[in-house]
């Protein structure tokens, strides 16, 4: 919020405010939590979090806020928690502020943007009548300044830590406050694609190489159309093409090269060779934008995020849940800046006290209720059936489901449809049917009908089973991995339903299934191998055993 208030402003050194404020949190909160990796962890955490701002400059902040924290850590481990470790790694961390701007101009306008530095610079030097080296000299300077900052920060955090540690707990800080909730904006579906992450990728690599080697014909022949393309495909790219900040600062870019390699440059260059130049330049930030634009879209692909939970990141998504929902606690506990500002050991130390007993909350419900079984067995071993029976003997206990069941419908022996059912309230409506005969195999050959698909939608809505113990899914298979049917709907449950989840899979997509959507350590039972009355049993006891509503 603060970012955004100081950006829009246009407040000079905003970044390095930023960075200062969190280098004070992080080396204070260093004094309680001494665990070890815990400062980019922490950096990893936010950069991810970074990703949810509606803010259209997203990488850059991402590399920065993590490269910082790798920095601080980096000097901790070297020097340990000593006043000379906190004071280096906040200088460095500070001092990476200034080598992401010049490294980041040099990405987008080339080696171009050196030749400008260095013309100005000499002119500089020739008219000030300087004996020193122009070159180096502003960068030194700054560079010592932001050192400098970042001393002051570190400073800052120490006496902060200092104090923290001498606070008692806060009377009553072992509540978690009230209950807050993530409510994310609503997304339109996208098909996310690995092939199209891979293909941007090489796009930017190739038109890069062609603005670089070419001529401006060239640049036109292939940006545009690209550009063209991926707008079609990532609305964000538009938007962000369409800044009027974007193209003001494409003029005067241009037109700054154009003083630079001509007024200040006596190599013969004419004026539209200097024009020519920052065209160039500008085309680079094009496909730069565009690139990653695209790239953030793709990434948010949940095949990719689940691999996080595959790996020993698989606490970031809980990490990342966590601290989004509470922000909005945390930011009612705010006092007004004078307090924030003259006493913030007082507000850290408090917000530490109800961050403990939140996370302890949090995380014993998420280890200790949630299961998922998967029920599996080929076709026409009666599945449905099973769920069937399953969910009559959960009602008859008092036990609450929801989810759907796709009941087969058969005409002489050859299935041309599926229903959904609607669990709760035991309402169906037709789901699939097929009616291009000429298609035997795969599902292709189904029609999808919109009453039972958005019947469907519903039932599965995690919003809608708030009040339920358990959710049934019959069944996820091709259509789902390919991203159709219940897809988006399987992501939502994974990630925000606390109860227990029921899901029919096909033997051979199991290891898919628990791939695309994170389940990392399910129950699997086979209608094939065990008796219905046995998993019907074996399974009701372990939801009672350990059911999230009592």
């Amino acid at each position: 919020m603060l970012g955004s208030f100081l950006h829009n402003l246009r407040v000079p050194f905003s970044g390095n405010v930023l960075t200062a404020i969190g280098l004070v949190i992080l080396i204070s909160l260093s004094h309680l939590w001494r665990d070890k990796g815990l400062i980019w962890r922490a950096g990893l955490i936010c950069a991810v979090m970074k990703t949810m701002s509606p803010s259209a400059i997203i990488f850059g902040p991402m590399i920065a806020i993590l490269a910082e924290s790798l920095l601080l850590e980096s000097a901790l481990r070297i020097f340990g928690r000593t006043i000379p470790g906190f004071i280096i790694g906040s200088m460095l961390a500070m001092s990476w502020n200034l080598f992401q701007k010049v490294f980041n101009l040099i990405i987008f306008y080339g080696g171009n943007m050196v030749d400008i530095y260095k013309n100005i610079t000499s002119w500089a030097a020739k008219q000030l009548d300087l004996s020193i080296d122009a070159f180096w000299a502003p960068l030194v300077v700054l560079l010592v300044l932001y050192a400098l900052f970042g001393a002051a920060a570190a400073v800052a955090g120490i006496r902060t830590g200092r104090r923290m540690v001498r606070m008692p707990k806060e009377k009553g800080g072992r509540q978690s406050g009230p209950q807050v909730t993530n409510e994310s904006r609503p997304r339109k579906p996208f098909n996310y694609s690995i092939i199209w992450l891979i293909s941007d990728v090489i796009i930017v690599a190739v038109l890069l190489w062609i603005v670089g080697r070419t001529t401006w014909p060239y640049w036109l022949m292939t940006v545009i159309p690209t550009a063209i393309i991926l707008s079609w495909r990532y609305k964000r790219v538009m938007r962000q093409l369409l800044k009027p900040g974007f193209w003001t600062f494409f003029i005067l870019i241009t037109l700054l090269s154009a003083v630079a390699f001509t007024a200040l440059q006596h190599d013969g260059r004419t004026l539209a060779e200097g024009l020519l130049i920052g065209i160039q330049m500008n085309f680079r930030a094009v496909i730069i934008v565009m690139g990653f634009s695209a790239l953030g879209t793709e990434l948010y692909n949940p095949r990719i995020r689940n691999l996080f939970r595959q790996s020993r990141f698989r606490q970031l998504p809980l990490a990342i849940e966590l601290s989004t929902a509470s922000l909005p606690y945390m930011i009612s506990m705010m006092p007004d800046f004078k307090t924030a500002f003259s006493d913030p050991a007082v507000i850290l130390r408090s917000m530490v006290d109800r961050v403990e007993a939140r996370l302890q909350n949090e995380t014993s419900t998420k280890e200790t209720i949630r299961m998922v079984f998967i029920v599996t067995g080929e076709r026409g071993e009666g599945k449905t059936r099973f769920l069937e029976s399953l969910t009559a003997s959960l009602k008859n206990q008092g036990i609450e489901v929801g989810g759907i069941m796709a009941p087969r419908i058969m005409e002489e022996g050859v299935t041309t449809g599926y229903d959904i059912v609607d669990i709760g309230p035991g309402t169906r409506a037709p789901f699939l049917r097929h009616i291009n005969r000429q298609i035997r195999q795969g599902f292709e050959r189904f029609t999808i009908i919109g009453e039972g698909y958005q019947t469907g939608l519903n039932a599965l809505d995690p919003d809608r089973n708030i009040n339920t113990s358990i959710v049934v899914v019959d069944e996820i298979g091709p259509m789902e991995l390919k991203g159709q049917g219940w897809d988006s709907r399987m992501t939502e449950l994974v990630e925000k339903y606390k109860g227990h989840l029921i899901i029919v899979i096909r033997k051979s997509l199991i290891d898919e299934v628990k791939l695309r959507y994170g389940i990392g350590d399910p129950v699997v039972y086979d209608i094939g191998v065990l008796a219905i009355p046995a998993i019907i049993e074996r399974l009701t006891e372990r939801i009672k055993i350990r059911a999230p509503h009592g």
